[in-house]
């Protein structure tokens, strides 16, 4: 039996290759100094969740296989350092991945937007085709009940390939590890500027992963991305591009238009068309036909936290979606798509600023415009959120600033937040709550109490 350790099986994505290599039956241990739920739970449902947090060196010897190195390690933790000392293999969780699918049909999802969801559209598709797959996914989806799957039997691997870190000790993005045999870059918009201080050394990895694609392979491309489109012209394998899907939509319905017949569907907004788009390609690459694939895309319901519907108030017409945006494009998209959807309803948008990139003074002016497409804007900004990334505190006025919108109002405690929505219509309305965080506890209980 193949013996694996984890340092920092914590993670999100850590926790889910731990189970996964748990249920392939390799003998799997782990570590970390904090562990949060879901992930203590479903470790402890598996009976792999450490006895006791912290580091345990001494614990490691020459009988494991291998070590997984979580980006959550620093580079000085004790137990990397005792695995280096026996000269075990340490693998980042991405290059274990890779080793885990040397020998499948690669499918990875890139871009700075949209890849949870392509990738579940993909894996929603195939599913229904009855065609089994590996996969890693960083949502959980709707008939699946982890997010890696990992087998000696599936022809393919599909793969949501994020650009951030590797590990500690491999600083590149992730997405550089994979090789695809057919990839996808679901559009380019600048993040992550706490490790690619420029535009050009963040376009510069989307350059480095295509020509990661592996011989013979192809690369499927958001044609309607300027970035996306002087990358592809250079790649030096088959090329896709990609346009919206054509769709008809109102507050009822969103149908795709396909033969000049309709076809309805459970998401809805633009950037959600471009999303089904490009999952039609990459099916077509792997000999899906046209009526399987749309056969099945009018049942997917879409990613947790991806345009989720968080309750609907028939008594009061409210409707309330939280999602997972944070980036620049995606604000802007998600805002989009409630609007169009919602045309004669009062749209209030919450965006927390959360990531290095949002509370960055360097970065705000990114967000111009983002929140013009509502009634209400709220931007939540939390002082702790700022002191846990070592950054220095903006002004309420800058963050208006660089949102480009005089009538934005910049909250700073969930009880501040929950205050400004009693305040604001409570009827006939949709509200969006986009951040990657979770404002600071704000629960579905608060919000049904409002809305």
């Amino acid at each position: 039996m193949k013996k694996v350790h984890f340092i920092a099986i914590g993670g999100s994505a850590m926790h889910n290759l731990a189970i996964a290599l748990h249920r392939k039956g390799y003998e799997v241990t782990g570590s970390d100094d904090e562990i949060f739920e879901p992930s203590k739970t479903r470790l402890r449902n598996e009976g792999i969740l450490p006895e006791e947090l912290g580091w345990h060196p001494e614990k490691l010897d020459n009988s494991y296989e291998s070590v997984i190195l979580g980006m959550h390690a620093r580079i000085d933790n004790p137990e990397l350092i005792r695995a280096q000392e026996l000269g075990l293999k340490v693998y980042s969780y991405p290059e274990y991945l890779y080793e885990q699918s040397k020998d499948k049909i690669r499918i990875v999802i890139g871009g700075s937007h949209g890849k949870t969801t392509i990738t579940s559209m993909i894996l929603h598709v195939m599913k229904y085709a009855g065609i089994e797959t590996d996969f890693m996914v960083g949502a959980q989806l709707e008939g699946f009940d982890v997010m890696v799957r990992l087998s000696e039997t599936a022809k393919y691997m599909v793969i949501e390939g994020d650009e951030y870190l590797t590990s500690p000790i491999d600083r590149v993005p992730k997405f550089h590890k994979y090789h695809p045999h057919i990839a996808v870059i679901s559009g380019i918009g600048w993040d992550h500027v706490n490790v690619f201080p420029t535009f050009d050394s963040y376009l510069e990895q989307f350059r480095i992963f295509v020509d990661t694609i592996e011989n013979g392979g192809c690369l499927i491309y958001d044609n309607n991305d300027i970035e996306a489109r002087k990358i592809a012209a250079n790649a030096k394998v088959a090329t896709y591009g990609y346009d919206i899907h054509k769709y008809i939509s109102n507050a009822e319905d969103t149908n795709l238009i396909v033969d000049n017949k309709k076809i309805k569907v459970q998401v809805f907004g633009e950037h959600n068309m471009k999303n089904i788009n490009a999952a039609y390609n990459v099916c077509k690459q792997i000999g899906i036909s046209d009526e399987i694939f749309y056969q099945s895309i009018t049942s997917f319901k879409g990613a947790s936290r991806r345009l989720e519907l968080l309750f609907e108030n028939n008594e009061k017409n409210n409707l309330i979606f939280r999602d997972f945006a944070h980036a620049p494009s995606k604000v802007l998209a998600t805002v989009k798509a409630l609007r169009e959807q919602y045309k004669e309803r009062f749209l209030t948008v919450v965006f927390e600023l959360h990531t290095y990139s949002s509370l960055s003074e360097v970065f705000i002016n990114h967000y111009e415009h983002c929140l013009d497409n509502c009634d209400k804007a709220i931007v939540f900004y939390d002082p702790h959120a700022v002191a846990i990334k070592k950054l220095e505190m903006m002004s309420d006025e800058r963050i208006v600033e660089g949102f480009a919108r005089k009538d934005i109002c910049v909250v700073h405690s969930k009880d501040e937040l929950l205050q400004m929505l009693e305040d604001l219509q409570k009827e006939n309305v949709v509200a969006g709550f986009m951040s990657s965080g979770d404002f600071n506890g704000l629960t579905t209980e608060d919000l049904r109490k409002i809305f």
